[in-house]
């Protein structure tokens, strides 16, 4: 297909243009950003000088077509306002499952490891301790565990010695 060798000179920039081919006889404007707005605003100025529409926006029959109109469209306002759900729900509506920890860890692969733990223990160890490995927080978290067996079983820290029967546990220290 041939395309149009014709130019126009648009009224609003004065420049010279290629219309689009299916409206060669009758774009005026370009296609600039400037030029659309005063085209709109010249085809509103060329609506609003015709005489069956001086009064569309004015007086009581427009007042009663416009209220016929809303009662025609219940709710055509309403349509852009509806609650969207959040993007993140609420932490008080989230039901966690109920976790069974074990007393040993298993060797399986890391990500197996951290699995029981809750992301935000996870969260702590890396923050407390300074690491981010999987596999330095999986001896971290196996450390803990132990500690925090033996604390609530007294008896075996009482047994081992230390300040009020506390020793402190070797935990992996973040590389400099």
């Amino acid at each position: 297909m041939a395309r149009s060798k014709r130019k126009c000179k648009c009224l609003n920039c004065r420049e010279y243009f290629r219309p689009d081919p299916k409206n060669i006889g009758k774009q005026t404007f370009c296609s600039k950003t400037d030029c659309r707005k005063a085209s709109k605003a010249a085809a509103q100025a060329r609506w609003l000088a015709k005489e069956e529409n001086k009064n569309y926006f004015k007086g009581p029959d427009n007042v009663k077509r416009v209220q016929q109109w809303r009662k025609n469209n219940p709710g055509y306002w309403k349509k852009g306002q509806t609650k969207k759900k959040p993007l993140q729900d609420l932490l008080t509506e989230k039901k966690e499952k109920k976790q069974q920890v074990t007393g040993v860890l298993e060797k399986d692969a890391l990500q197996d490891l951290l699995k029981p733990y809750h992301a935000v223990l996870i969260g702590l160890i890396a923050k407390f301790t300074g690491v981010t490995l999987q596999d330095d927080i999986a001896q971290t978290t196996s450390s803990l565990q132990q500690l925090g067996s033996d604390i609530l079983n007294s008896s075996t820290l009482i047994a081992q010695g230390g300040k009020n029967g506390y020793q402190n546990p070797d935990l992996p220290r973040p590389y400099p």
